[in-house]
């Protein structure tokens, strides 16, 4: 997973040096050396992070990330200081100032790297949320004012950590700011964590029963949980299984021993990003009328495929970012709805379920729609062939190797589909050819025996 990235910096050299440390890893980025030229130049190329140097003439880094995080159009940008700074406050005053991290020169390769991917792949998921937003307010029935990034409301926090003495610090430190914090050990955390609704999850990597890092994986691949922070507890001579957690997909980590106030500024971060995401999420989910939702599956219509489609065709387009449109049609559907017997209410049965299992085998970034019938198309952003044939893959096992449970004799039926995929070619493709290109390899998939995936030449 690659990315944009914003390089800001008043000397040449170190810019020099991040360009050819992002150019080996095959990011795309440009550059600027004032923190006014920043403030442009955001807007014009969107990036999905920015590396601020803090020391800087006329306006500092700190002010620079102040200004971006207190504008709406560029809040949601993560941003990452860069600087010869090392002292504690240092960090803390970036991480006041709305940072997401704060890394110290020289910088080490496979530390910023991973902060890098960590910070880019929650970023591309609010993206895609903020793009269904938009989409929604395009098509009138969302509202126009998008929500805010204010830290509102008391904080759930659920401490997952053996030392009595570490958790009562956190404790302490947290409560004085209206936080509620649950304590837990290893074993009793994950039913704790289930039954909480909590805002943030930290996590010692020092447990005496389990292995930090798997149970925070273990938490996060639970629908209840999926969406909330994780901060991880990492002695400050480990570096590796700090790294090793932003990989895995933590969303931040605090050295140990623990400095009270970068706690507060990493849990107030982590929190107001969550907020954020949720709010976005619930004006998706409760604002969209029927006008856009089929009623029988859940899943957007028509309407909606072809307004959010135009969308994210033009924003990948800017970006640069490869996407792919899936379209899935089930079998011999006729057969189900014209059985003696089952009739269509069994066809509604199983569209319905077609649709669960669709959406269990795909992404949370990716969109599900029913355009009619029995066909379904699913739009998979920053996705080229080769992942997309591997969701495909993935969602024509979890229809195909198992019968539909049904409420009519013999109790189950046998269901499969097939598959048309394509991927956006950036320089030609409008939403209407995308979709007629997928639509042709799922033709062919049909004339060519079924229950297959054809991907369009």
């Amino acid at each position: 997973m690659t990315g944009r990235v914003l390089i800001v910096d008043d000397l040449v050299p170190n810019v020099k040096l991040l360009e050819a440390k992002l150019s080996n890893e095959y990011y795309d980025y440009e550059s600027c050396n004032s923190g006014k030229e920043a403030l442009e130049k955001v807007k014009t190329f969107q990036p999905d992070i920015i590396l601020l140097d803090v020391m800087m003439p006329e306006m500092d880094g700190f002010e620079v990330c102040k200004r971006l995080k207190g504008d709406p159009t560029t809040a949601h940008i993560p941003v990452v200081m860069v600087t010869a700074l090392s002292d504690v406050k240092d960090r803390i005053q970036g991480l006041n100032s709305g940072a997401d991290d704060f890394l110290t020169k020289p910088i080490d390769d496979i530390h910023l790297f991973a902060r890098v991917k960590s910070l880019i792949r929650v970023k591309l998921m609010i993206d895609e949320l903020r793009l269904r937003d938009q989409t929604g307010n395009q098509l009138g029935v969302m509202q126009q004012e998008g929500p805010s990034q204010k830290l509102d409301g008391s904080v759930r926090v659920l401490v997952i950590e053996d030392d009595v003495i570490e958790a009562k610090q956190i404790v302490d430190t947290l409560s004085k700011f209206g936080s509620k914090i649950d304590v837990s050990n290893a074993s009793e955390a994950f039913d704790k964590a289930m039954r909480g609704n909590y805002d943030l999850f930290i996590v010692s990597t020092q447990l005496d029963e389990a292995d930090g890092i798997r149970l925070c994986m273990h938490i996060r691949s639970q629908n209840e949980t999926r969406r909330v922070p994780q901060l991880i507890l990492v002695d400050q001579d480990d570096r590796k299984l700090m790294i090793k957690g932003l990989e895995m997909g933590v969303n931040d980590y605090l050295i140990t021993p623990i400095e009270p106030n970068e706690l507060i500024a990493r849990v107030r971060t982590q929190v107001r990003r969550k907020r954020y995401q949720d709010a976005l999420k619930s004006n998706y989910e409760e604002s969209l009328s029927m006008a856009v939702m089929d009623g029988l599956t859940k899943l957007y219509n028509r309407n909606y495929l072809d307004a959010h489609l135009a969308n994210i065709v033009n924003q990948s387009k800017q970006k640069n970012v490869p996407l792919s449109v899936m379209t899935l049609d089930i079998d011999h559907f006729k057969q189900v709805n014209d059985k003696p017997g089952w009739g269509h209410h069994i066809g509604d049965e199983v569209l319905k379920q077609i649709a669960t299992r669709i959406l269990n085998n795909i992404r949370s970034t990716d969109l599900a729609t029913r355009p009619g019938g029995e066909e379904f198309v699913v739009v998979m952003p920053s996705t080229n062939l080769e992942i997309a044939k591997t969701i495909a893959q993935r969602v024509h096992a979890g229809i195909s190797q198992s019968p539909f449970p049904i409420s009519a004799e013999p109790g189950n039926a046998k269901i499969t589909v097939s598959i048309g995929l394509t991927e956006m070619k950036p320089k030609t493709d409008t939403p209407s050819s995308l979709l007629q290109r997928s639509d042709q390899a799922l033709y062919q998939a049909k004339t060519t025996g079924r229950n297959k995936i054809v991907v369009a030449a």
